[in-house]
């Protein structure tokens, strides 16, 4: 009978799951990825390891099947886990839980940020490029007036989210493609459930308001190269700022 590659692996795998407690009622799938986290570390499960059937956490947990299968989907989204209907589920990257600095999953968010930023960075370069090169007189104005109602409300009490999205759906709208405004907004979307949530910071992008102003002016005046030049510029600050807050967590 072939033996285990790991002698210790058919105990964790027994043992998988018994340091799991119930959850509070309304949890999440982030509280789920944060319990599984700790019984992890605890349980010391390394790559190969198979974690608990999805009933069995669900039980444990005191939560809904459906409400794991979601937690467990969005690791093996990010390769920390595979699944297979008869192996179960195992895991195919390294978690180590760190209760007292940085939540396992605020990590994994902070990072699939990053990811998702980078995703991101081509398409808003390319958006204020078409817009420089495509808009019209109004569409000028508009991005004009967009980034007066910005700088108004920016450094104020009042929230300049609001004014800042309008800002760039003006943008996306000159540029003549449609499909860049609703991709870049689905991806917004994604942005705000991370950094407002698990990252705790929901004025991220504060620091490049600044910068608003000259990329508008660009835009109205045609200058593609300044344009994309500002762009890019905006986005690096916006990525050293999520890579400070991933480091200040890790301190």
């Amino acid at each position: 009978m072939t033996q285990p590659t790991n002698p210790n692996q058919q105990t964790q795998t027994q043992a998988a799951g018994e340091t799991l407690a119930i959850l509070p009622p309304g949890s999440t799938s982030r509280d789920v990825l944060d319990a599984l986290s700790r019984m992890i570390d605890r349980e010391g499960l390394r790559i190969g390891d198979r974690l608990p059937p999805e009933v069995d956490i669900a039980r444990r947990l005191g939560i809904g099947r459906a409400k794991v299968r979601e937690a467990l989907t969005s690791w093996q989204s990010m390769g920390i886990v595979v699944r297979n209907k008869k192996a179960g589920t195992r895991l195919a990257a390294e978690v180590a839980a760190n209760a007292i600095h940085l939540p396992v999953t605020m990590k994994l968010e902070a990072e699939s940020l990053l990811r998702t930023h980078a995703v991101r960075r081509p398409l808003e370069v390319e958006a204020v490029r078409l817009a420089a090169r495509n808009r019209s007189p109004q569409d000028a104005a508009i991005i004009t007036t967009r980034v007066s109602e910005l700088m108004q409300v920016y450094g104020s009490n009042t929230d300049w989210r609001p004014a800042d999205d309008l800002f760039h759906r003006a943008i996306y709208e000159a540029c003549g493609n449609p499909l860049f405004g609703q991709l870049i907004q689905q991806i917004q979307q994604g942005f705000k459930e991370v950094y407002e949530a698990p990252l705790g910071k929901p004025h991220l992008g504060h620091e490049t308001i600044p910068l608003h102003p000259p990329l508008a002016q660009a835009i109205a005046e045609g200058n593609e190269a300044e344009a994309t030049r500002l762009m890019d510029e905006i986005l690096s600050i916006v990525e050293a700022e999520i890579r400070q807050v991933l480091e200040t967590k890790n301190d």
